[in-house]
Order: C-alpha cells, then structure tokens, then sequence
C-alpha cells in the first residue's frame, strides 16, 4: 500500500520556477532553463528558455536570447529571438538582430535592430490557400451544371448565333 515509489518526471513543458540574476552581479557563460528568468544584472552569453525572459531596467544581456515571450526594460545586445510577444518598454535598448511573433514598442524605445516579424501565419496561408481552392474548385464545378448561371447562358447564346 505504502511501498509504491512515485517517479518524478522530468518536463519540457516551460516550468513556473523563477530564475533570477541580481543586480550586481556578472555571469559569462550559457544558461538554459525551462522556467521564467528575470534578469537585473548582466549577462554575455547564450540565454534559452521556453518560457518567459524579463530584462530589468539595470539588466543587460550581450549574446543571444531565445525566448518565448521577452520584457525588456534594460539593454540587450546581439540576437534576440522571441516565438511570441517582445515588449519593448521606454527604457529599453537593443542592439542587433530581432525575430518575434509579435512586437510591442513603448515610446522612448530605442530599437537599432533588423527586425523580422515571423509567426506561424506562412503556415496558415498555406492551410488557407489550400482550402480556398478546394472551395473554389467545389464552387466551379457547381456553377458549371447549374441552370441558371448568367455566364453559361451568355457563352451558350454566344455560340448559338449564326454568323
């Protein structure tokens, strides 16, 4: 009854731990976590997370960032790489190469970046344009055997005219 041992199981689900990096302090090196960062100190290395990164005001990171959501207040510099939401608060700097799903900028941002929007929307134009022409066949193929369709009787008057 009370022998059976409960096994831990390890996730890749983003956790709801909270990692923090204190101002005042200096990190060199690569950090990977699956739960929230917020960072007040300073950071040159590679940050990867799937969950959510917010950069302090005192916060700087110089390297990469790759996040799902990310809000930065501090100064970043290098490649930032944000699935979902970047929210760019005013006293934000970043320096460098931007790719988000979605972007949000306070005024007095200060973004010197190539900026690329990238969200799943190719895919979902793909899925679309597929279906719209599966509509659109559907719909040609009715309107070709349909009665009272204007333009079959205009073409077949067309071609029953003696010239």
């Amino acid at each position: 009854m009370f022998s059976e041992k409960k096994v831990k199981s390890v996730s890749s689900e983003p956790g709801s731990a909270q990692n923090r990096i204190n101002e005042g302090t200096k990190l060199k090196g690569d950090i990977s976590s699956t739960g929230f960062f917020r960072i007040d100190g300073i950071v040159e290395g590679n940050v990867k997370t799937p969950s959510k990164v917010v950069l302090g005001k005192t916060g700087v990171i110089i390297g990469t960032l790759t996040c799902e959501n990310a809000d930065i207040e501090g100064k970043f510099e290098g490649t930032l790489q944000v699935s979902g939401t970047l929210s760019l608060r005013s006293t934000s700097v970043i320096e460098g190469d931007v790719t988000v799903g979605k972007l949000a900028v306070e005024s007095g941002a200060t973004l010197n970046a190539n900026c690329l929007m990238q969200t799943d929307a190719k895919a979902k134009s793909e899925h679309f344009s597929a279906t719209a022409m599966k509509d659109i066949d559907a719909e040609n193929h009715k309107s070709q055997n349909h009665p009272f369709d204007r333009a079959q009787r205009i073409q077949k008057s067309k071609t029953e005219q003696p010239s």
